[in-house]
């Protein structure tokens, strides 16, 4: 629509202050904004709609509108609640740039405005578009005519001579018409995106490639005739690294409006596919969810199972045998705006397996979560699956900022797994089909490295498969476990599994919980009672007393005692446990109580 037309209703209560030689300008879109510089989130073409809190002086004025005529915006509208009338420096400020100016009366919401020109510009475009889009939009609904997002971008070869591909977040093709992109250029072309579209610039973003030049659309949700309000850059971050993105070998640079709006509304109707995968996810999501608050709570494994035996058919149609599972936990960090500004650095801490439970470890931002949640899928889709519903068999929970995923692993004898064939813990071979840390991220580090920075994380951790209910607790912590072990070492993805760990912190998590309290009750009790009535802290001690080797000079300087206090306290634990600290065995007892309490 052009910038006249909104003169024509009276209903948006517009007047005109100034710039009435640039009416004719198209206005494309619209984007309310107070911010003193709002140029990263300008791409041009816009109505800016402004409650002029940004003004604090007649200085502020020009350079506002400096900014706002270099990144091409159409007009703008200022609001007369706040002031009163517009003031004349803005007048004068929009007369010098040539930025048509308009005074927004008190009693007229912005959002009137906002709805009004979002309906106007998708009317206008629909002539443009109707030979495209209006075809593509009907195949993509669901029923006999629908073809997906292929036949989307098929349709773009065929009509406009466009070869395009529709990508994950680590490059794997979801959807594409003609010849598939190579996999080292998918993926160099989704960490270019990520890479961009963390910074909060606006796409389409153009990439040479040996000669070629691409242009890389995001995939949202937002109408294209809505600018989105700026996000913090956490909120921008997280976005980037979820969203799918629209691969097109054209310099976008080159292109008229028309055809810019065509790609955007192409991008509107493939966001409609992927709010369908995201629906169709919501269901694996929510058995997850609930196995995974059942381990967590402790259930009996009888329960836990009963929850397996209903997810199976979601996750394996056609399997008749219950599977193995395998359990994959991943959480993403940011070292920035209020992260731990150490890279490497691990929020959940450094305690053994067996640690972790509800509420045990610091919650990070719900965004931060998600993120985790949706890399995870992505990830265990794997690069060489195509389209948007090879997802299928994935279930991935979300506690706190941890995403947890229960991986199935259909039983039955067959080639050696990725973990190199070896017994499992369970007695049984490792299955086919299992997985290994490493291989889960050799195709997805580069880009998702680019999509983290230099201020982002990704870990995970991977299980050894478990062939029953009874094993997923045990399953659970070793992950976590790994995925601590992961985020000890340098790099900005980076994972662990199971194999990875030699110590008594793989076998602490399979010890059954009724034994775990009662050999902990044995050995300890008698001195927490006797610290309850004495404050005498025979634990304190005791934990220091191992923790320097038995040594008692060394354990008396670090708690400030006197060595015949500490012999004095040391004997007391050896008269209350009837053990003695003199003896490995009764060492070795006491380390493994204090670790599973």
């Amino acid at each position: 629509m052009r910038l006249r037309a909104l003169l024509d209703t009276d209903a948006l209560g517009l007047r005109l202050l100034g710039g009435d030689e640039e009416l004719d300008r198209n206005v494309r879109g619209v984007m309310t904004t107070d911010l003193r510089d709002p140029s990263r989130y300008l791409s041009g073409g816009e109505l800016v709609l402004t409650g002029l809190a940004w003004r604090r002086d007649a200085t502020d004025s020009e350079p506002f509108v400096r900014i706002l005529a270099g990144a091409g915006v159409a007009g703008l509208a200022a609001g007369e609640a706040e002031l009163g009338a517009v003031p004349d420096d803005l007048v004068e400020a929009c007369r010098a740039h040539r930025l048509p100016l308009f005074a927004v009366h008190e009693t007229v919401a912005f959002a009137t405005i906002t709805e009004h020109v979002v309906r106007q510009v998708s009317g206008e475009r629909a002539d443009d578009l109707a030979a495209v889009v209006d075809r593509h939009r009907r195949l993509m609904t669901s029923g006999p005519a629908g073809g997906g997002p292929d036949v989307v971008l098929d349709l773009l070869g065929s009509d406009l001579d466009l070869r395009a591909w529709v990508l994950s977040p680590t490059g794997r093709r979801i959807a594409g018409a003609g010849e598939p992109l190579p996999a080292p250029l998918a993926a160099r072309l989704a960490g270019e995106h990520l890479a961009a579209a963390r910074t909060g610039r606006r796409g389409p973003h153009r990439v040479d490639v040996d000669g070629t030049t691409y242009s890389l659309f995001p995939i949202g949700n937002t109408p294209p005739a809505v600018v989105p309000a700026p996000q913090e850059p956490r909120e921008v971050r997280n976005a980037a690294l979820s969203d799918w993105l629209l691969a097109v070998e054209a310099d976008a640079g080159d292109w008229p409006a028309a055809r810019l709006d065509l790609l955007q509304g192409v991008t509107q109707l493939i966001a409609v596919e992927r709010d369908r995968r995201d629906a169709a996810r919501a269901v694996r999501r929510r058995l997850a969810q609930e196995v995974v608050e059942l381990v967590q709570a402790g259930a009996p494994p009888a329960e836990i199972a009963a929850r397996l035996r209903v997810a199976t058919p979601v996750l394996l149609p056609g399997v008749g045998t219950v599977p193995h599972w395998q359990v994959v936990v991943a959480r993403v960090e940011w070292t920035a705006d209020g992260g731990t500004g150490v890279p490497g650095a691990d929020g959940g801490g450094t305690g053994p397996a067996g640690a972790d439970g509800p509420g045990a470890r610091g919650s990070g931002p719900a965004g931060d979560g998600a993120v985790a949640q949706a890399l995870l899928e992505e990830i265990l889709t794997g690069p060489e699956a195509t389209g948007p519903d090879s997802g299928d068999r994935i279930a991935v929970a979300l506690t706190g900022d941890e995403a947890i995923a229960l991986v199935p692993l259909p039983a039955g004898a067959g080639a050696e797994s990725a973990n190199g064939g070896h017994e499992g813990r369970d007695g049984h071979g490792d299955h086919d089909r299992a997985l290994h840390a490493d291989a889960l991220l050799t195709a997805v580090r580069d880009p998702l490295g680019a999509g983290l920075g230099d201020d982002g994380r990704l870990t995970l951790g991977v299980s050894a498969a478990v062939h029953s209910a009874e094993g997923l607790r045990g399953a659970l912590e070793e992950a976590r476990h790994a995925r601590r072990v992961a985020a000890a070492r340098p790099g900005r993805v980076r994972a662990a599994g199971h194999h990875e760990l030699a110590s008594h912190v793989l076998l602490l998590p399979f010890v059954p919980d009724d034994v775990r309290r009662a050999f902990t009750a044995r050995l300890l009790d008698p001195l927490r009672d006797y610290d309850r009535r004495h404050r005498a802290e025979l634990i304190t001690t005791l934990e220091a007393f191992l923790d320097c080797d038995g040594s008692w000079t060394r354990c008396a300087t670090r708690l400030h005692l006197h060595v015949n206090t500490l012999r004095y306290r040391v004997g007391r634990i050896e008269q209350l446990t009837g053990r003695d600290l003199s003896r490995l065995e009764d060492k070795l007892d006491f380390f493994l109580a204090l670790r599973m309490s």
